[in-house]
């Protein structure tokens, strides 16, 4: 029992805590930024690719 009173009067605990939410935070935003840029990139190696391919349709390779 003295050891939960201790590490609930253990500022450092708190701190710790803290940095590990920030942590998180950020990494969830950085996974949601990473996914939507992926998705743009995505996109436009399609729109490369549709414009490679109607090239060489039409030059008949």
């Amino acid at each position: 029992m003295k050891f939960f009173k201790k590490f609930v009067r253990d500022n450092k605990a708190a701190t710790a805590i803290e940095y590990g939410l920030i942590a998180a935070l950020i990494a969830i935003a950085a996974i949601t930024v990473m996914g939507n840029v992926g998705d743009s990139v995505t996109a436009t190696f399609g729109k490369v690719d549709s414009g490679l391919q109607a090239g060489l349709d039409k030059s008949g390779g």
